[in-house]
């Protein structure tokens, strides 16, 4: 894979209210090992849609990957223009921080926001313009990644499109592992 998309649960989805919270450690450390392994294997390029929660904290682990010599991109494709403009500063803040250390940002539908048809858009394009896709996404925990779930399981039926999981059991094992090193 070259290229793939990452996403998974809105921060508040997870109960998690701010960006320094110790839970954003272990979700950044789950993404950071998938990352690493498929850098190894050819990883070029991490696309996001620039949503809050995993998303950003994608963004934020490839540009530490970056930062450590990793030969990695970040795009940020989001669904229309300005996604941001209705949100509060400090995520405004989160997301500027991270548009800034990106590779290439676009919209998708290259206008504001007008209807939900925009977001089945922004899946459709990912979906068809990336080589699988990594979700922070527990079957057993429905949230918003079940819409893009669904529509890739679905995408997969009759394409090469593999869906990479980070369900909670992996995420309590890094959680375990990294609570041993201390």
């Amino acid at each position: 894979m070259k290229s793939i998309f990452v996403s998974g649960y809105k921060n508040f989805e997870l109960g998690i209210f701010k960006r320094d919270a110790q839970e954003v450690g272990f979700i950044k450390e789950a993404l950071r090992r998938r990352l690493i392994g498929l850098v190894e294997d050819g990883l070029e390029w991490v696309i996001i849609s620039g949503q809050m929660g995993v998303e950003l904290w994608a963004a934020e682990v490839v540009a530490e990957l970056k930062a450590e010599e990793y030969a990695l991109k970040l795009a940020i494709l989001t669904p229309f223009l300005n996604q941001e403009s209705n949100w509060n500063d400090a995520n405004k803040l989160w997301y500027n921080e991270v548009v800034a250390k990106a590779d290439y940002v676009a919209a998708v539908t290259k206008r504001e926001y007008e209807n939900p048809s925009q977001f089945q858009l922004k899946d459709q394009f990912v979906l068809d313009n990336t080589d699988g896709t990594l979700l922070v996404y527990d079957t057993e925990r429905e949230g918003a990644p079940k819409f893009f779930y669904e529509k890739a399981k679905h995408y997969a039926e009759n394409a090469d499109y593999p869906i990479l999981l980070v369900d909670f059991y992996e995420l309590q094992e890094v959680v375990e592992s990294l609570n041993n090193d201390f």
